[in-house]
């Protein structure tokens, strides 16, 4: 099984968090599915004959693609490889795009399962974000695509922002249980270099982000999450139990995938390959029949190293035969760095797994970076 990722790479404006690749200009939409649909056809060997479990609209704002051009991608796909029955294809979706007119459109596509971005459902937030929508459109946007007969729905929140007291924090997670969705993704804000933020916080046009009021919001979500009936199976990521993202699941248990598009990333167990960051020579490259990408032999210490980065952040774990099978004798070496972290409560073993505990999900990156080869 495999996945395949479409990075879509326009929005409308840009949101001062992101440091995603993406252009507010749409000057070359129309070259750039063109474009493409020759990387899908260029890159159909990348795989090996893998069966297409899930398929991934990313961006960017994949919504502002008409449901005519989604629907010839996926045809492109489907006429190219083997896809699953029960694929799952996913489109990441702002809420203002997602109106009766596109949702009725949607539906008559292969897409059955939306992410949308709303990150909060308090106006000033979203304001404060530079995002597109504002808070009835959120609500809304969801509703509709329910009363369509979309169920596999999720969708996006941010904590750890100044404007977000712990009493918003916890409406937001409230109105996001009302809704009834299967799926929520909440990321605490980081502040990217070259991002507008950052040059807010440095020009002290807005306040410094705070670690503790992260850690604070993170825990009371956990809490809360809980409580729902949601599985904390990745670190930013909670499911109704086994409605998890099948597409960014298999990313976190090293399964193969081929990203498609300007920033899009590939991997196939043996090598990453991810394409040129930039829309003009994106095209450009297309344009003379090349994919304009670049391709890393993956070693065995970097197997390691992504193994255990990802493997920790999921309620799956990190298992030491795996590590073993990569290369032999690490499981004891890993062993005995991870014993600081047994003894602070913040990794647990049960047999050959090791988890991180909910205070050690606070430090994830810490501790694998930590145990890194």
């Amino acid at each position: 099984m495999a996945g395949i990722y479409i990075h879509i790479p326009f929005c409308k404006q840009a949101c001062h968090y992101c440091d995603f690749h993406f252009s507010t200009s749409l000057k070359y939409r129309d070259e750039m599915v063109q474009a493409i649909l020759k990387e899908i056809r260029l890159q159909k060997n990348y795989l090996d004959n893998e069966t297409i479990e899930t398929i991934y609209f990313g961006g960017g704002t994949p919504s502002l693609l008409k449901a005519e051009e989604i629907d010839q991608i996926i045809n492109t796909i489907t006429g190219l490889h083997t896809v699953a029955a029960n694929a799952e294809i996913t489109l990441e979706a702002n809420p203002d795009d997602l109106n009766q007119q596109a949702i009725q459109a949607l539906r008559q596509t292969p897409v059955n399962r939306f992410s949308i971005g709303i990150q909060s459902f308090f106006d000033d937030d979203l304001q404060w974000m530079n995002r597109a929508h504002r808070s009835h459109e959120a609500e809304a946007s969801v509703k509709r695509a329910q009363d369509a007969g979309f169920e596999n729905i999720t969708i996006d929140l941010i904590y750890g922002y100044p404007l977000l007291t712990d009493a918003k924090w916890q409406q937001n997670t409230a109105m996001a249980f009302a809704l009834e969705v299967p799926h929520l993704s909440a990321y605490s804000l980081t502040v990217e270099p070259r991002t507008a933020l950052a040059s807010f916080i440095k020009n002290k046009k807005q306040p410094p982000v705070s670690d503790q009021q992260s850690a604070d919001q993170f825990i009371m979500l956990m809490d809360a999450m809980q409580q729902q009936g949601f599985e904390h199976y990745e670190i930013s990521n909670f499911s109704k139990p086994g409605q998890y993202s099948r597409h960014n699941t298999n990313y976190w248990r090293g399964v193969k995938y081929l990203g498609i598009g300007p920033s899009a990333h590939s991997f196939n167990g043996d090598t990453r390959q991810w394409n040129i960051p930039n829309n003009a020579k994106y095209l450009a490259g297309l344009a003379t029949g090349l994919v304009p990408a670049e391709t890393e032999i993956l070693t065995e210490e970097n197997r390691l190293n992504e193994y255990i980065m990802t493997s920790l952040r999921t309620m799956w774990g990190l298992d030491l035969n795996k590590l073993e099978n990569i290369a032999a004798g690490t499981k004891h070496l890993l062993l005995k760095e991870a014993h600081l972290f047994f003894d602070k409560g913040w990794l647990f073993q049960n047999g050959g797994i090791l988890t991180l505990t909910q205070s050690g999900k606070l430090y994830a990156d810490h501790i694998a970076g930590e145990l890194f080869f």
